[in-house]
């Protein structure tokens, strides 16, 4: 099973990522690699947690993502 992670810069320095299918699923890292680990890993913790609670364990549905460019006063 495949997820998407997103990878945001944090502002004291390293990452931090989300996976938008799994709401509440969150992890960060010093490096990019480091935090792919890390969010691999609370990736699993979260789908044996729903397991374990009886939940459904949710489909990734494809994302589109894109750069929407704006006009800035």
């Amino acid at each position: 099973m495949e997820y998407t992670a997103i990878l945001h810069p944090a502002e004291e320095g390293g990452y931090w990522a989300e996976v938008p299918a799994l709401p509440g699923c969150f992890s960060q890292g010093e490096t990019v690699e480091e935090t792919f680990r890390n969010i691999k890993e609370a990736i699993e913790s979260h789908i044996e947690a729903l397991r374990e609670d009886g939940q459904e364990i949710p489909v990734e549905r494809n994302f589109i993502f894109s750069k929407v460019e704006v006009k800035v006063a």
